[in-house]
């Protein structure tokens, strides 16, 4: 094993810039449209956004037995390439948001991992700026608000409880891109933190706790509506004490994040979620840290070390699982070819639905016109051969 400096904050170049395409028009695929599959259609990209008619010069390219599906969107992810969200420099960072774009995330939120205040503030003023610029779609606060009990790879020593007023500063760091904050909502000062985040605009999310079924749906009236890593970091499922998990599934204000690396979740555990929920409800997400599309080794999340192990993040201390490895184009082969969901389903809860939650359904999330041109081409055993954000190629297409 060897440990990598890029997880500890060391500087790299920033990688290659897309290429830009200009106008072309894909005939033949099996596209995901919000109507559902179809064969017989054609989609084209004029600039940077999808259109709907060919512009007279566009390109045309034959992807018959490949599937075009809309770009994903990662609601919480700390990083990829061996490059840290939560402690690195710009060009870390970049270098990580690059990594899961190649992979098919055309839209990503940066999450950050429990550490003092003045750490997170930094990191939200920093991310902020990515965002700002398009790079990121905004800032994830994961921790310091959360359960001791349920700390899972969080310093239990960093952990407070959420004060609004330390909710504020978070917020106020970001600059009007903070997009969610998960926190423990049965906590001293847990309610009244949820309702300054509605407040705000700003998601609250429950996750890393250990509340009660009431105190859980008591959340929910207050306007949390995001169920941080479901099953994970949270009781499980009693028949006389139901716990967080059945108020998160039941409601339908809630939507549910699903981490589908065949680590965190049993196969079972993902169908129960989707039967109850629905793939309008559920968003899966990769909750990476820097060995994400890297490899092996030892890296910090935040200050704890990690070790990767064949794909799996544990802490060095105690064994929690630290994340994952994830990207969501393993997600959503997962998904389609494991637990036998349909396409149109796995589709829905790696872009739509994340996309609508984010409020920025208008723009991406479905391969309709007058939207971004972010897309995911893939062959018939779905493995990415194109990759495409905003008209241009972050992958140049893979075709016989």
């Amino acid at each position: 094993m060897t440990t990598h400096p890029g997880a500890r904050g060391t500087a790299r170049p920033a990688p290659t810039g897309p290429h830009p395409t200009h106008n072309l028009v894909f005939r033949g695929a099996r596209a995901v449209l919000p109507e559902g599959i179809t064969t017989t259609g054609q989609l084209a990209v004029a600039g940077t956004k999808f259109t709907a008619h060919p512009h007279p010069d566009a390109q045309e390219i034959d992807v018959r037995g490949h599937w075009l599906i809309p770009g994903f969107v990662d609601l919480h992810n700390h990083g990829g390439g061996g490059a840290s969200f939560t402690s690195g420099t710009a060009e870390d960072i970049l270098k990580g948001i690059h990594t899961h774009r190649t992979h098919g995330t055309t839209t990503l939120v940066a999450s950050t991992v429990t550490g003092d205040m003045a750490t997170l503030t930094a990191q939200a003023g920093l991310l902020s700026e990515l965002a700002e610029q398009g790079d990121i779609a905004g800032v994830h606060f994961e921790g310091p608000f959360i359960s001791p009990c349920r700390k899972g790879a969080h310093s239990e020593a960093l952990l407070r409880d959420p004060d609004p007023a330390d909710v504020r500063k978070l917020i106020d760091a970001a600059r009007g891109q903070a997009r969610m904050v998960t926190l423990a909502t049965e906590l001293p000062g847990g309610l009244d933190s949820v309702r300054l985040l509605v407040e705000h605009g700003v998601l609250a999310a429950i996750g890393h706790t250990d509340a009660t079924y009431e105190q859980t749906v008591e959340a929910i009236d207050a306007g949390a509506t995001v169920a941080t890593h479901l099953f994970n970091a949270m009781p499980a499922i009693g028949h006389r004490t139901p716990g967080p998990i059945t108020a998160l599934l039941e409601d339908e204000r809630v939507t549910v994040e699903l981490i589908n690396d065949g680590v965190h979740l049993h196969p079972a555990a993902l169908r129960l979620a989707f039967r109850h929920a629905g793939a309008d409800r559920v968003a899966f997400i990769t909750d990476a840290m820097d060995a994400a599309g890297f490899g092996d080794g030892r890296y910090l999340l935040g200050p704890l070390e990690v070790e990767v192990s064949e794909g799996v993040a544990r802490l060095v201390e105690g064994g929690s699982i630290a994340g994952s490895t994830l990207t969501l184009d393993r997600a959503f082969r997962r998904a389609v070819t494991v637990d036998r969901l349909p396409v149109t389903d796995a589709v829905a809860a790696l872009s739509a639905t994340p996309a609508r939650l984010l409020g920025i359904y208008d723009r991406v999330g479905s391969l309709e016109p007058g939207k971004d041109a972010d897309l995911v081409l893939l062959d018939a055993d779905f493995m990415v051969k194109g990759v495409m954000r905003k008209g241009s190629w972050v992958v140049e297409p893979q075709l016989p």
